[in-house]
């Protein structure tokens, strides 16, 4: 257990410094990511397109505008000669036919095809894009970020607190344990016997003090003692009774005459029982000279 403890918490450590290194890093990149994104794709792409797709100002025009113009007039003029071929050259050269419908179904696929190139180059779809990575990564990624690092610490903290807890929890609770195997089990003044003592059901205690004044009716009808009858008063025992906490109605006179324990008591009735039995004794003893 104190092994998984402390894997869980380098683990948590390391978790909270990446979290941490990953924030501070996309932090960094938030702060300018314009400048950013220029000065990586300085070698590669022109600052002009660059610029074009970052800002898309319209009144600048589209780096790719004169291209783009200068094949949109050279496949009109190459429609527009081919539609004159189609229209007096056909006649002449009928075979030629099928070239030239050839020729000028290629014309109208490219011009379908240059109008969804210009489509595609223009900077309103590609910013659009741009601008929700942006506000996806600087807001809701570093936020999510922190969460990361700050649930990562309290795991660590958690994680700490129950490594330096554990082994003295644990010491504890081994000489708790110690401490009742040294405690013998019939000791009527052992607490874990008095606990158990008092979650017994009150019918099994009666079944059970029954039973055992019934056993002792029974021998002393084998054996009959000296004398059967006592002469203390009975509100002496029924004084008795209500002091053990008991019933007097359930209470067996003769076995609180021979100074047995009751079935269940605290120490600190010890003392007061003791003393009522001496006196009951000394008392027996006077009648009896």
């Amino acid at each position: 257990m104190l092994c998984c403890g402390l894997l869980m918490l380098v683990l948590s450590w390391a978790s909270m410094a990446a979290d941490t290194a990953a924030a501070v890093g996309t932090s960094d990149f938030c702060v300018a990511p314009d400048k950013f994104i220029m000065n990586q794709t300085d070698d590669e792409i022109s600052a002009e397109v660059v610029h074009y797709y970052l800002y898309c100002d319209q009144s600048l025009s589209s780096p790719f505008q004169q291209a783009l113009t200068v094949f949109q007039r050279s496949l009109t003029t190459m429609q527009i000669q081919i539609q004159g071929l189609i229209q007096y050259a056909l006649p002449l050269f009928p075979t030629a036919e099928r070239d030239l419908l050839g020729v000028q179904q290629l014309l109208n696929s490219s011009e379908t095809s240059l109008h969804q190139l210009t489509a595609l180059l223009d900077c309103r779809g590609l910013h659009k894009d741009y601008l929700d990575g942006l506000i996806g990564i600087c807001y809701d990624g570093v936020e999510g970020l922190l969460y990361l690092g700050l649930f990562s610490l309290l795991a660590a903290a958690a994680f700490s607190t129950v490594i330096c807890a554990a082994p003295r929890a644990w010491k504890q609770l081994a000489g708790r344990e110690r401490d009742y195997d040294d405690m013998d089990e019939e000791d009527p003044f052992n607490p874990q016997a008095r606990r158990i003592a008092t979650h017994r059901p009150p019918r099994g205690q009666l079944r059970s003090f029954c039973s055992y004044s019934s056993s002792l009716g029974s021998q002393s009808s084998l054996h009959p003692p000296a004398q059967t009858v006592s002469n203390a008063p009975v509100s002496e025992y029924m004084n008795q009774a209500v002091l053990f906490g008991g019933n007097p109605r359930y209470e067996n006179v003769p076995l609180i005459g021979r100074g047995s324990p009751p079935p269940t008591y605290s120490p600190s009735m010890r003392a007061t029982y003791l003393a009522v039995t001496d006196e009951h004794v000394r008392h027996r003893g006077d009648f009896s000279a």
